[in-house]
């Protein structure tokens, strides 16, 4: 056997294992003794093509979704509130759990074991602190394709788009997270007064998203005081795997996060 197909056996078995487990004992995440799941074994290539045919399944129109199938929080909101664009190995999306209880947290990502990893993550610190991050789930979705089938007008008050990939070629920009008609999706979901936040390690797709984002008469900046005293911002600064990779490197991170205006009158 290659070292390669010795590799994919061991991580399929890991996974196999986890779903099999009813008790699992966690680490550090919780604080409380348990241990999280290990990232090594679901690992996957750092992007994926939005353009790609993955045979998700979604749900015709958002009354469709059953969101009591993914969070076990009864109090509070019981919609989703809060949406984690891409949510990687979940960092962000458990760090807003804990910081709004109350609301629902859902991250959305297109790799299929990435979101199996988060799926173990949060099954994980649940079972390790009881009663919370009930209000956090992670579903496997293309944000780019299928958000308005999930979330009805006005839903959302949050949405975070982190470390998005920066498709470097100019060939390949239209498959940014961040364009002139997928903002005006997004407006469509996010409630009057919402915020949109990004935040990415790449000057230039820092400025392409401040671009799309100033041009598009839905979205107003937010003020760098504003930007300063809101709590998402610290916490997606330092939250996220990317984001703590980066300061490793030494990296510069560039935010800039946005209002959602009201419609103008007609």
């Amino acid at each position: 056997m290659s070292d390669s197909t010795e590799s994919i056996s061991k991580r399929r078995e890991y996974r196999l294992a986890k779903k099999a487990e009813k008790q699992v004992t966690f680490t550090s995440e919780a604080g409380v003794g348990k241990a999280l799941p290990k990232k090594r074994y679901y690992r996957q290539r750092a992007h994926s093509n939005p353009f790609s045919d993955h045979r998700l399944e979604y749900p015709t129109s958002p009354s469709d979704m059953d969101w009591d199938k993914l969070f076990t929080n009864k109090d509070g909101e019981q919609e989703v509130k809060i949406a984690d664009i891409g949510c990687g190995y979940g960092g962000l999306t458990v760090a807003l759990a804990e910081e709004y209880p109350s609301k629902r947290i859902l991250g959305m990502e297109i790799r299929v074991q990435v979101t199996e990893y988060v799926e173990e993550r949060i099954r994980a610190l649940r079972e390790s602190k009881k009663g919370h991050y009930g209000n956090c789930a992670v579903i496997r979705a293309n944000s780019m394709k299928f958000l308005p089938n999930f979330f009805k007008r006005g839903q959302l008050e949050k949405m975070f788009f982190c470390f998005p990939d920066p498709h470097f070629k100019q060939r390949k920009h239209k498959a940014r997270i961040i364009t002139n008609t997928l903002l005006s999706e997004y407006a469509f979901v996010l409630q009057e007064g919402g915020i949109l936040y990004t935040i990415t390690d790449v000057l230039d797709l820092h400025e392409w998203m401040k671009r799309h984002l100033d041009e598009h008469p839905l979205f107003e900046r937010l003020t760098e005081e504003e930007e300063s005293v809101d709590p998402c911002v610290n916490i997606m600064t330092h939250a996220t795997e990317e984001g703590k990779k980066v300061a490793r490197n030494n990296g510069s991170k560039y935010v800039a996060c946005y209002r959602r205006r009201a419609n103008p009158e007609l």
